[in-house]
């Protein structure tokens, strides 16, 4: 049967220890047989003994108290939802080609325009119980008044912006919506207006069914998340910051219900971001005499910026545990069979074990470090000219505890080389969220929904790698959550931005569920 490469590790730690026994026992035998004296030896073994003995006590004391996490669960909850005419409405939404572009000659608004039609007649209770404002012209804000000013705000978030999509390697067309195999085909089914469409389901059943939130529900729905976000969210966040809101809690897209992402754990995991990573693209440029490439310097331009990025390269930022890679150590471990739920219950011993088996893959690599990632570099336009400028860009996603000034500070003293200038691209440039708690009634009414609706998943807190809407809004509220209940097996998350997206008709049910059941606790 094979091991868990953290399993490896343990074995590898003890075997060493008794290595080390062995090597002082050898080492004090010879040199006290010389002079017949043995009882030196005999302590020492025995201290040595003694103190392996401690050690193992203390890692079984540890593991015996890493406890689940997982609040228990009575049964699932369900409302009497209908589920087929959610997922038609669904498969509906996904025809409307919201596609964002770098430019806004890029976008097609008459389809953010006819989409928001849509809305409104597919959701006539829900919109006539929320204000309905405009932000920017087509990012959408809802506000369901609360019969309680004194209490604070929820946010929802969604985007109603999609990549684009060519019909090629299709089983569906990606604007079809197609809804076969007990699936909804297409484009945005999972990013993002499954999760759109699923607040708007569950606040037109909850207006159907008579309930009034005690605190106010607001929806905001941008038009550019996938270009940035900053004429969408960013100008909504700037418009409820102009009116002094406070949330008591945000809860946007960003990670989701996956299976097979978590070794030992063959089951679902609902994976929370309480925080995600910086964004800093740094232009490196030097300047020299050009020329003929038959007569080059010792050093080209391009010569010159190559040994910079190599530099870069050589040494990359330190790797480090932060409060989210903690968190997610500390509830998913409880569930892990005994070889890995002991490693991650005495993380004081074997914390570097866990960070090379990290370091060893770039996924998991990024989670533990600030990433540097050379991404374009410019020269000459013909093969046999030297550039008088060269220029390359590096991409860096910062990690919790540094910051945009010490990435360029860093960057500055490694590359060393007065003839390389060094400037951040303008635009999106964000510093690393702040970690949002994982114990109080936000965090509690998030998880306790999850468990309500999911109660087969296992809930752990982690970190987002890259960018969402919710960067915009940290300031809004302490307690910023990125996640979406859909259901994504590990093989199915490159369709997000690939092809063959597809959301299950039964885990769009769960959304709507998990959004009636968040409401209804948080603002009963």
């Amino acid at each position: 049967m094979p091991h868990h490469p953290l399993e490896f590790n343990a074995l590898y730690y003890i075997g060493v220890m008794d290595a080390i026994g062995l090597l002082c026992y050898n080492s004090i035998v010879s040199n006290r047989e010389r002079s017949g004296d043995m009882s030196f030896c005999v302590i020492a073994v025995s201290l040595a003994a003694l103190a392996l003995i401690v050690l193992i006590a203390v890692i079984a004391a540890r593991t015996a108290v890493f406890k689940s996490r997982q609040t228990a669960v009575p049964e699932k909850i369900s409302y009497p939802v209908d589920i087929d005419a959610a997922a038609a409405r669904l498969s509906q939404a996904i025809a409307y080609r919201t596609v964002s572009g770098h430019e806004r000659s890029q976008f097609d608004f008459g389809q953010f325009t006819a989409f928001h039609s849509f809305l409104e007649k597919s959701f006539p209770r829900a919109h006539a119980a929320l204000e309905k404002q405009l932000i920017n012209s087509y990012g959408l804000l809802y506000i369901w008044k609360g019969a309680n000013p004194d209490l604070k705000p929820i946010l929802l978030m969604a985007h109603q912006d999609v990549v684009p999509a060519s019909e090629e390697g299709w089983e569906h067309p990606p604007f079809s919506g197609q809804i076969a195999d007990g699936r909804i085909w297409g484009r945005g089914t999972l990013d993002d207006k499954g999760s759109l469409m699923g607040m708007l389901e569950a606040v037109e059943y909850l207006a159907g069914d008579g309930f009034k939130p005690s605190r106010s529900v607001y929806l905001a729905f941008g038009f550019d998340e996938e270009v940035g976000g900053k004429e969408g969210a960013g100008k909504i966040a700037e418009h409820l910051r102009a009116q002094g809101l406070k949330f008591e809690y945000i809860i946007d897209e960003g990670m989701a219900t996956t299976q097979g992402v978590a070794p030992g754990i063959p089951g679902w995991v609902a994976l929370i971001g309480i925080a995600e990573k910086g964004f800093l693209s740094l232009e490196l440029s030097t300047q020299a005499e050009g020329g003929h490439a038959a007569q080059p310097p010792r050093q080209t331009t391009v010569g010159i910026l190559a040994a910079a990025i190599a530099r870069l390269q050589a040494k990359p930022f330190p790797a480090r545990f932060t409060g989210p890679a903690t968190a997610l150590f500390e509830y998913l471990g409880p569930e892990m069979p005994f070889p890995a739920r002991m490693i991650f219950a005495n993380m004081w011993l074997f914390g570097g074990l866990v960070k090379g088996q990290l370091a060893a893959r770039p996924v998991t690599d990024a989670s533990i470090r600030t990433t540097t990632a050379p991404t374009q570099f410019r020269g000459s336009d013909q093969d046999n000219i030297l550039p008088m400028q060269a220029t390359a860009v590096i991409n860096f996603r910062i990690l919790q505890g540094e910051t945009i000034e010490s990435v360029i500070e860093r960057v500055t003293k490694i590359i060393a080389d007065p003839r390389v200038k060094i400037r951040p691209l303008a635009g999106n440039l964000f510093q690393p969220s702040p970690t949002s708690p994982t114990s109080g009634w936000s965090f509690d009414m998030l998880t306790g929904a999850i468990r309500d609706i999911l109660p087969d998943a296992i809930v752990a807190p982690t970190l987002v790698l890259g960018r969402t809407d919710c960067c915009y809004f940290v300031d809004l509220s302490p307690c910023c959550y990125r996640f979406v209940p859909e259901r994504v097996r590990s093989a199915e998350l490159a369709s997000l931005h690939g092809i063959n997206e597809r959301l299950s008709v039964s885990s769009y049910g769960e959304i709507i569920n998990f959004y009636i059941r968040l409401m209804t606790a948080s603002c009963s």
